[in-house]
Parts: C-alpha cells; structure tokens; sequence
C-alpha cells in the first residue's frame, strides 16, 4: 500500500490512501491520522474491513502535500552507509553502523522550503532511505526485523557541514535545524517494493549530483533495524534515515553549497520525488 498526507504544517492532515492509477482516497472516515497508532497494523485492518471504492476522492491541486506519517518521536540516523560515498569521504568501510540522531523538528513535508540562517555557510543534501518503524522494537533479530517495518520513505538528510564538522561536539550540532528533514511524498509498505536494489538521484538547479543505489548499502535494513534495537527501543512511528551514496557537496572537488534561490529536486525509485528551494530566513 501507498499512503499520504495533505495539510498545513500546523494544522490537520487528511490521510490518504494512494491507488495503483495515482488515485487519492480520503482516509479520515476510517483512522484520525497515519502515525504511531495506526502504523502497528490498524491502519490495514481498517482498510481490510471497508470498501475503499466509497471513500471519497481527493484532488490534490493546490494542496500543501506533509509528511506521509505525523512528526516522530525520534528521527535516528546512519552514517557512512554506502561503501561508494564512504570512498568519496575518504574514509573506512564502517564495521558496526555509525548511529546519530537529528532533531525531531528538522521534520517538514517534502517541497517545504530549506531555511537558510545567515550563520551557515556550508549547506549540503543528502538523498536517502527512510524507514517508518511500526511498533516498539527492543532486542530483535534480523530475521525478525521487518514485522516491525511499516514502510519507506524518501528523505533528504540536509546538513550544515561547517557546524557539522568544524565546530565541537557531536554531528547532531550541524543535522538539527528546521527543515532539515524533508520526507516523502508517500509512505510505501514493504510488501509493494524491494528496497534492496532501488535507483535515487538527487539535483541542484537541474544538475545531476548523486546518481546512485541502495544496493551499494553496506549494513541492509533488517540489519540496521536490529542493530538498533540492542541500544534503544524503537517506537512506533520512529524515521531511520540510512546513509546516503556519493554526490554530497562536502564531497566534491572543489566543494559546492547549497545558497538563496537554489532548488533541489530529489527521489527513489518508486518511492516518489521531492523539491525543496533554499530559502532565506
């Protein structure tokens, strides 16, 4: 299944579930929201139970399109993932996946606007796998790790490479910004892609920055899940950001950032696109 969200940033969402021909379904009737209570499996048991063809339609034009799912607790993220970008960075294959974390109000839709503050200086992207956690998930095992999967997502992991990495602390310093999360436009279930093998581009102004696979992920999803789940309780609701391949701007000689004015279009193989304009404080 395919789902979205329409809606202002502060105000109500309509849930909706998305056709095979691109048809939008009002979900309201059936569930108040897509987020931590309905992602465990009411969400589907709701639509086992009712005949999608008399929900009502929705018409999407002028829409703000929101986030697939409601803001998340936690937004959880791995570094380093792609042997290729690994290469770009100069830097070793990881042996154990490189955990940190973004601010849950880095949050936004995913053609909201990327905030730019006079104080930054190196603002980068970052095309990426998203995984929507569907209930809580504490000490499981690969093999169990997707039961607790509610889908995917497109993210773009927006950094601030200055603060990232030149000033003290942890990476979490130069992730936290508002709007430095964009996600979707659609949450899709595992049972409707193979995310193993999934083409993702990211451009600014038009042109082709990263160009890349999640096949050349070094730790997969079941992997990364359970990993996880030795260190902390994933909860329902929870976003997993997986790493990114090769194409930032902090990797490119001479480096490039993102200004004012510039416009970055991004996706995943059938996952949906994303487009986001710097924008000014």
């Amino acid at each position: 299944m395919k789902f979205m969200r329409f809606g202002d940033r502060y105000g109500s969402k309509v849930p909706c579930l998305v056709e095979a021909d691109g048809t939008l379904r009002d979900l309201s009737p059936l569930v108040a929201d897509i987020g931590p209570a309905t992602l465990g499996g009411a969400l589907q048991d709701a639509l086992s139970d009712s005949d999608i063809a008399h929900l009502k339609v929705i018409n999407p034009d002028g829409r703000r399109v929101a986030p697939p799912m409601s803001e998340p607790r936690n937004i959880w993220c791995v570094g380093l993932n792609f042997s290729d970008h690994a290469a770009e960075a100069g830097l070793p294959v990881p042996k154990e996946p490189i955990l940190f974390n973004k601010a849950a109000g880095t949050f936004c839709g995913p053609n909201d606007p990327l905030l730019y503050s006079p104080e930054m200086t190196k603002l980068d992207w970052e095309v990426e796998l998203g995984i929507v956690i569907s209930k809580p998930a504490l000490r499981i095992t690969k093999e169990t790790a997707m039961d607790h999967v509610a889908g995917f997502v497109v993210v773009n992991d927006v950094s601030e490479r200055a603060w990232q990495m030149e000033r003290e602390g942890q990476w979490v310093k130069g992730k936290s910004f508002p709007n430095f999360c964009p996600v979707g436009p659609m949450l899709v279930t595992p049972d409707e892609v193979d995310v193993g093998n999934l083409s993702m581009w990211l451009d600014v102004d038009g042109e082709r920055m990263q160009d890349g696979s999640t096949s050349t992920m070094i730790f997969d999803v079941p992997t990364i899940v359970s990993y996880m789940s030795e260190f902390t309780q994933l909860e329902a609701g929870d976003l997993i950001c997986t790493g990114t391949p090769p194409g930032v701007g902090a990797g490119m000689n001479p480096q490039r950032w993102l200004t004012p004015g510039k416009v970055v279009t991004l996706g995943i193989e059938r996952l949906g696109e994303q487009r986001q304009e710097v924008t000014p404080l």
